[in-house]
């Protein structure tokens, strides 16, 4: 028996922690974890001539304790030495489960009421796709939705480094699906 108990109090720490909240599940009709993304998440702009239609996104499993959610779209293989910040969306509200194809678009007003888009490295706010060098190879696209214990006092013209810290700093779990995308 204290044996059992020895461990008993371990456990129960670590089936608290955010990593192993593994219900929570961010899901797409457009994108998928490991496979190429089509023209439709390709920019438009820097030479490539892609639709800049952010992926259909959903999620679910929510972390109780959730009070609003934030979505970011970044590319850690960027020639830059810092990644490049394709989409920060924060401050979704907690009802909200989803973002429609194109939700990314700034001037079309899809985006939930109460949220904010942080400017991407394009230097816009919005949804920015991919638009990797030519012939710079793979690289990987991280779409992920963050579980939040609240809004985020983050001023109108954060940076992209600003906005990533204080949602990581507070979130409670995350999901991410990798999707894939190169230009010959």
């Amino acid at each position: 028996m204290r044996q059992f108990i020895k461990y008993l109090i371990p456990l129960s720490v670590l089936a608290s922690s955010p990593a192993l909240a593994e219900s929570f599940l961010l899901e797409s009709k457009d994108i998928a974890h490991g496979k190429f993304m089509g023209n439709a998440q390709e920019f438009q702009g820097f030479g490539c001539s892609g639709g800049n239609m952010s992926p259909q996104l959903s999620w679910r499993g929510a972390p109780k304790g959730t009070e609003a959610f934030a979505v970011f779209a970044y590319d850690p293989d960027a020639p830059t030495g810092s990644g490049w910040w394709h989409w920060q969306l924060v401050n979704i509200p907690k009802d909200v489960t989803s973002l429609a194809a194109g939700a990314g678009d700034a001037g079309k007003g899809m985006t939930p009421p109460g949220s904010l888009s942080i400017r991407n490295d394009y230097g816009m706010s919005g949804f920015g796709g991919a638009c990797p060098p030519k012939g710079h190879g793979v690289h990987r696209y991280q779409f992920t939705v963050f579980a939040l214990p609240g809004k985020l006092d983050l001023p109108k013209d954060a940076s992209s480094a600003l906005a990533g810290y204080m949602v990581r700093a507070s979130a409670l779990a995350s999901s991410t699906i990798e999707a894939l995308y190169k230009r010959d």
